[in-house]
């Protein structure tokens, strides 16, 4: 199943809120870019994120039902990491919790098309509470994106009972 970029609810995931009975606000993140061209590529030709309003300067895409704005800028720096399980993520970083098999989808399209990983496809916490699948890509610009997917969706903001992983 190729992810829906169209749907308002976060993929894999109850689109209510546990007890509230309302849906999940959309969120909304700008970032910038160094060249608008190349962004609109990656994100609508690569992960099939249609395009809404735009200028010169700025483009909105449908990031899975979520509002992500590119804006053009002179320079951003994103090199900055923090160790996790073992890697080092970039600390500046957005993604998009997909289905378990959504992911692996996703996974195997970037792999195909000879995507160059920061992190490559792999499984952290495995066998522990919030188990998960993970990559890192970069866009055009260098802006880190990262693709996960829970083994136990309910899992997403659980906590190990013997501390942090």
């Amino acid at each position: 199943m190729t992810p829906d970029p169209l749907s308002t609810a976060p993929h894999g995931f109850d689109s209510e809120e546990k007890g509230k009975g309302s849906p999940l606000p959309p969120f909304h993140l700008a970032f910038p870019v160094h060249d608008l061209g190349a962004a609109r590529q990656f994100y609508v030709d690569l992960l099939g994120c249609p395009i809404g309003r735009e200028s010169t300067r700025w483009i909105d895409f449908n990031f899975f039902g979520h509002q992500i704005v590119a804006h053009l800028a002179v320079s951003s720096d994103p090199s900055t990491t923090s160790p996790v399980d073992g890697e080092n993520v970039p600390v500046r970083h957005f993604g998009v919790i997909l289905s378990w098999e959504e992911w692996e989808e996703l996974a195997q399209k970037l792999e195909a098309t000879h995507c160059h990983f920061l992190i490559k496809p792999c499984v952290r916490f495995r066998g522990k509470v919030g188990e998960q699948a993970t990559l890192f890509v970069t866009d055009p610009s260098g802006n880190a994106l990262e693709f996960k997917a829970f083994r136990n969706p309910d899992e997403l903001f659980a906590r190990d009972p013997d501390g942090l992983p």
